[in-house]
């Protein structure tokens, strides 16, 4: 429906041949309005008749994309952390996040089966041209500040494992390029795979070192039952109270880009979109399969902070950087067991630790990318080679890591490793930014009969539960950002930066509230629009 709308607007894709008839050579930057990630769009064959488990094997994979970015890197430090400080009572936390998550991508991939537009698309459809290209750059700051944490979690790993130079283990991470070169000519179905092969590394990384630490596995699950601790701002340990520890879990957790990323890849199974009954069997078998890769990242992140509980002392980690991490894995002295003791001094609990973060290093380069493109094509209407968005994105996200580095390396390395777990903490600011603008527009169009029809829109729990969550979360990474500009600061903050820092903050809360509602206003107008264009038919 959407994608008939785009074409009533007028915005038809530009083909390569002139009025003449004579062809244009291809460019290296081209003009885009078609499917989503047309190369892909509707290339993989589901079975028909089949029972269920060979349909959902079929079926299965975007969800791995997605649950990719609810376990990278900038989870690892907020999860271990908030483990450290109080014990079991974030579970709770984590396991909310996910909920919500789940119920999000449920709505992302919906919104793209029924429509056949990806979020970047529908919202361009709906919207004016300046609105969608701020909302471009916000998703591509988002999108960007995911690619430091990624550029730093796989540098580390690199010099973890190798001993590679920090510097040169940044530029190496640039030449991930053409790992994505490669994944390329191997077919969507076969990348798919890769993911997931590279999950299941990770789980079993800190399965296994859970399990050494024989958590007491009452306590976990007394931890997933919220209290009124769990959201207090009363206590601090460590100078986190749970509030925070709570909010830095919530902001590492639901990305705005994984919306964008579900909506397009959703889109790459061959199914009638002509028949309703096979459109329902794909939104159900998408959901299928997100909700599985989704309860898999919720183990991920849950073992996380079992492992701030249950692997360490209470209290040992000291440094909830990645270095100080490994650290902590190769050290008797902060090990909670006899066991991990031993196997601690044998260096394979650190060295799986760099492994796991070598991985989802690697799987967040290859969804990063495929994000990028998506909202690139979606919002204005541009697309480019794979590899040279990835080169550009890349190059752009090295330059504030090494200006660390350098910076940093002459200072003494626990100078230079705090630098650079603070400047991943901070990069995350932008999530906030970006998370309404994803968030809103979704809920708004599936909710809506003009768009996704009368049986496929949100039925009344899932609008009360979608806007819950979107409010919820909306107020509270917006309530958490000034502790995230003052964190700009470092530790040791004066009074004059406390007041700079939250006036920073309060301007940018206006400010996102403001384009808000800009959003929200064009959005509405556009959803007018194309109900006027369906009753003139």
């Amino acid at each position: 429906m959407l994608m008939m709308f785009l074409k009533e607007g007028g915005n038809i894709l530009k083909d390569t041949t002139s009025q003449s008839g004579k062809e244009h050579k291809p460019r290296l930057i081209q003009h885009a309005n078609g499917p989503s990630l047309e190369e892909i769009n509707g290339t993989v064959e589901v079975p028909k008749g089949k029972g269920f488990w060979k349909i959902l094997f079929a079926y299965s994979g975007p969800g791995a994309l997605v649950a990719v970015g609810y376990m990278d890197p900038g989870n690892w430090s907020t999860s271990i952390t908030g483990g450290q400080n109080f014990q079991y009572l974030l579970m709770s936390v984590i396991l909310m996040s996910s909920l919500i998550a789940m119920l999000l991508q449920y709505m992302a991939a919906k919104l793209g089966i029924v429509s056949q537009m990806d979020l970047a698309q529908a919202i361009r459809a709906r919207t004016s041209k300046k609105l969608g290209i701020i909302l471009w750059i916000l998703t591509e700051l988002a999108i960007m500040a995911t690619d430091i944490a990624e550029v730093i979690g796989a540098s580390i790993a690199l010099y973890l494992l190798f001993n590679i130079p920090l510097v040169v283990a940044v530029f190496i991470t640039v030449f991930d390029v053409l790992l994505l070169l490669l994944l390329t000519k191997v077919g969507f179905r076969k990348i798919e795979a890769i993911v997931v092969c590279l999950i299941f590394v990770i789980l079993f990384v800190f399965v296994y070192q859970v399990a050494l630490s024989d958590p007491n596995w009452g306590d976990v699950l007394k931890g997933l039952v919220p209290t009124g601790e769990t959201f207090s701002s009363t206590h601090s340990i460590g100078g986190q109270t749970p509030l925070t520890g709570a909010l830095g879990i919530i902001g590492a957790t639901v990305m705005p880009h994984n919306l964008y990323l579900h909506s397009a890849v959703s889109q790459t199974r061959k199914i009638n979109r002509t028949d309703e009954d096979e459109i329902a069997n794909a939104v159900r078998f998408s959901t299928w399969d997100s909700n599985i890769q989704l309860t898999l990242a919720f183990f991920v992140n849950s073992l996380l902070l079992i492992m701030g509980v249950a692997v360490f002392k209470t209290g040992a980690v000291k440094d909830p950087s990645f270095f100080g991490l490994y650290e902590a894995l190769s050290n008797p002295d902060t090990l909670s067991n006899g066991i991990l003791i031993t196997v601690a001094k044998s260096g394979l609990l650190s060295t799986l630790f760099a492994v796991a973060l070598l991985a989802s290093g690697q799987n967040s380069t290859i969804t990063g990318t495929l994000t990028g493109q998506v909202i690139m094509e979606g919002f204005i209407h541009m697309r480019m080679p794979i590899w040279l968005r990835r080169l550009i994105t890349r190059l752009i996200s090295v330059i504030p890591v090494l200006i660390c580095v350098i910076i940093t390396s002459r200072q003494g390395t626990i100078r230079e490793h705090t630098a650079l777990n603070t400047l991943m903490n901070n990069s995350q600011v932008f999530l906030a930014f970006a998370l309404p603008f994803s968030m809103v527009p979704l809920l708004m169009m599936t909710n809506s009969e003009v768009e996704m029809g009368s049986r496929f829109k949100n039925s009344i729990v899932i609008r009360i539960l979608g806007w819950g969550s979107v409010i919820g979360l909306t107020y509270l990474n917006l309530i958490g950002l000034p502790g995230q500009i003052e964190g700009f600061f470092g530790e040791k903050v004066t009074s004059s930066q406390l007041v700079l820092a939250d006036s920073i903050a309060y301007v940018i809360i206006v400010a996102v509230l403001l384009l808000l509602a800009w959003t929200i206003i064009e959005l509405y107008k556009g959803n007018k629009k194309y109900n006027q264009l369906i009753n003139e038919r």
